[in-house]
């Protein structure tokens, strides 16, 4: 199979953009965490990007030196030896790898460096949303750094981060449009896989295969099905002991895909109808629809990511809907979001709920630029039935370039 990968050059890149961050916000170190390998949505994996490395350790830059990266057991030093063996290009070499991934291997590497008393920036620090509204640095090993090292000086540079690497390189788009292709096919097998007495996990399990058969990673996917409703999130059966619902005539299936190439992320919205569905359902597509439009034309440079959220909020506004999730929202690395949920407090069970507040949106002031990814998913409630639609979307030099026009529109199985 011949899919695109990372050369030493990226690897070069990426250092560099490592020092940069160094540079600009005045420290002699660069400590980027990364979250434990096998995390499912919006991965916190800055060590990966330094890496092109199996995720879940700790990359340390100490000045101008080749980073060194701390794993939290054998097991990817295992890999590495593997890897050796079968001749694959590893950016990290042995010596600079450490079974370390804790507060004592931090404090160490930096020791070793004579760091005990240097600004320090960290990655893990900052919050990340949507997922990790709070830093994701645990507490317990970040505690300990700060006794050990009591007169060093620690900050966050995760802005610095996403403004350094949320711009791809050509090789990056490549892997994107790689992943998105994907996501594209999985679509079409759920499509043929969508049919009255089938389950949702039938559908489930036919997109899944066909990333897989690509060697792409679909860490997840959000998926509910019926006549219509405002729910949203991983279908209930995959963590409530309870059978997948058989899909019927009429119903629509709502899911949203995540694909993952290279630690690269693509997401797809995937909207499919069993016969004919409701007539508020056909009103949703068409709201939800404007709303993609309206984004592809204010998603360009000299713009800003506040402009985009406005235009795409305008034809839910115009036809009295709301969005149950985000309209659009940053990836690789994921950041500024859509904000979203403010019709939830108008449902009639709304009020035996404790306290409810609508996501708001942040980072609206980031500029585009080319080379951006972002997951644009329009979604329009119309009375009590969501209809969600889109795709992943790259900042041109000049305008929008849709990855995935098949899922921006609503998809049609017969019943």
């Amino acid at each position: 199979m011949d899919v695109p990968t990372y050369s030493t050059a990226e690897r070069e890149r990426r250092w560099s953009i490592a020092r940069e961050i160094m540079a600009a916000e005045g420290v002699q170190a660069l400590v980027a965490y990364g979250e434990h390998e096998c995390a499912d949505l919006a991965p916190f994996a800055p060590d990966a990007y330094f890496t092109n490395d199996r995720p879940g350790s700790i990359v340390i830059f100490c000045g101008d030196a080749d980073p060194i990266q701390l794993t939290w057991s054998t097991l990817p030093v295992a890999d590495h030896i593997q890897a050796r063996r079968r001749g694959e290009t590893l950016w990290i070499p042995p010596e600079r790898m450490l079974v370390a991934k804790n507060a004592a291997g931090v404090v160490e590497v930096l020791r070793q460096h004579g760091l005990e008393r240097a600004a320090i920036g960290v990655l893990g620090l900052d919050p990340y949303p949507p997922f990790h509204i709070n830093p994701i640095m645990p507490h317990g090993l970040w505690s300990q750094v700060l006794t050990e090292l009591p007169d060093a000086t620690f900050r966050g540079v995760g802005l610095s981060y996403l403004f350094a690497t949320i711009c791809q390189s050509d090789e990056e788009l490549a892997v994107v449009r790689h992943s998105a292709a994907t996501g594209d096919l999985m679509a079409e097998a759920m499509v043929a896989a969508a049919r009255p007495g089938a389950t949702e996990a039938d559908v489930y399990a036919a997109g899944m295969a066909a990333a897989f058969r690509r060697g792409v990673a679909a860490p997840d996917m959000l998926l509910s099905s019926g006549p219509g409703f405002v729910s949203w999130g991983p279908p209930v059966w995959s963590y409530r002991p309870q059978a997948p619902r058989t899909l019927r005539d009429g119903d629509v299936i709502m899911a949203e895909v995540f694909c993952r190439y290279g630690m690269k992320e693509t997401q797809h919205q995937v909207a499919i109808a069993i016969g004919a569905p409701h007539p508020d359902i056909e009103r949703g597509a068409e709201v939800a629809r404007a709303s993609y439009e309206a984004g592809l034309a204010a998603a360009r440079p000299g713009n800003a990511f506040a402009d985009v959220v406005a235009a795409m909020q305008g034809p839910l506004s115009a036809a009295d809907a709301w969005n149950v999730h985000p309209l659009v929202h940053t990836l690789n690395p994921m950041g500024p979001v859509c904000g979203f949920g403010d019709g939830l407090r108008n449902l009639p069970e709304a009020g035996r709920y404790g306290r409810l507040f609508e996501v708001p949106t942040m980072g609206g002031e980031l500029p585009l630029a080319p080379g951006m990814t972002f997951a644009f998913e329009p979604n329009a409630v119309i009375g009590d039935r969501i209809v969600n639609l889109g795709g992943t979307v790259v900042i041109g030099e000049d305008e929008a370039v849709e990855l995935n026009p098949y899922t921006a529109q609503l998809l049609r199985s017969p019943a």
